[in-house]
């Protein structure tokens, strides 16, 4: 690593305060992504903010139909939050299958959102579930939030405060792991809202995406055979070492079948 200096606060606006003084400031939550990236010395920021300490950047409630959750939370405090499993169970489902315990003792979500790497599962989530994410000056909603490879909607220095999601009627979400990472080879994401249907992808294209074929779909039929016959296009699809782009089309369509299965 390169030098730098490090700080801890506890105020999201003495974080703020930091980043603005620093030459080039750095905002950390869990670290999953930041710390080896600095250990292969493909940054160098001369400050490192870290917000763990940051209590307002924490928590799980519910209001009604609106299950909100802090930035700064955990995935295993996700997985195993009564709130989210009364709610949403597949958010709880995709939060505890996420890397390993070391990773989701320490991974945020709002990091993982804010990193928003192509095979990350919060991504498809979010974006299943129309949810809002929050940051310090405005509202986004996930269908603008994740604009690309690595690449989102936030301003340099944007922090995220909170991410609120709509409880659905019925939601599941499965992926087919990249058995090393644990990251989404592919993973589909289906609810059924007061709004209508979502289907949202992950893992197979540089950035999340909804596919709006299978939504139409199961808005007339809520079942895995409304699926039957419909694919996604592989021409925009990722190729890499792990799987090809018609391999990731194909998984596209039978995990949908299965993520409508596990909502019912």
């Amino acid at each position: 690593m390169y030098d730098f200096t490090y700080h801890r606060p506890e105020t999201l606006a003495d974080a703020e305060k930091i980043f603005a003084d620093a030459d080039d400031g750095q905002f950390i939550a869990g670290g999953q992504t930041m710390i080896p990236v600095m250990k292969q010395r493909l940054a160098m920021p001369s400050d490192i903010i870290d917000l763990e300490k940051i209590d307002d950047l924490k928590g799980i409630s519910r209001d009604g139909k609106v299950l909100t959750i802090g930035a700064m939370t955990t995935h295993s405090e996700v997985a195993v939050s009564e709130e989210v499993t009364k709610a949403i169970p597949a958010l709880a489902h995709l939060a505890g299958d996420i890397g390993d315990p070391a990773v989701r003792n320490r991974g945020t979500i709002g990091g993982s959102i804010a990193n928003n790497d192509p095979a990350a599962d919060y991504p498809a989530a979010l974006v299943g579930l129309g949810a809002t994410i929050h940051t310090v000056s405005r509202e986004i909603p996930a269908d603008d939030f994740f604009t690309g490879l690595f690449e989102t909607a936030l301003d340099e220095g944007e922090v995220i405060v909170k991410i609120s999601i709509p409880v659905p009627e019925k939601a599941g979400y499965v992926k087919f792991h990249q058995p090393a990472s644990r990251f989404a080879l592919v993973g589909v994401f289906v609810a059924k809202t007061g709004g209508g249907v979502r289907v949202a992808v992950t893992g197979a294209g540089p950035c999340v995406f909804r596919v709006t074929d299978m939504e139409q779909a199961l808005e007339k039929d809520f079942s895995a055979g409304a699926l039957k016959g419909l694919s996604v296009p592989d021409d925009d699809l990722n190729t890499d070492i792990h799987a090809s782009a018609d391999y990731r089309a194909s998984l596209i369509s039978t995990l949908a079948k299965r993520a409508v299965t596990a909502a019912q």
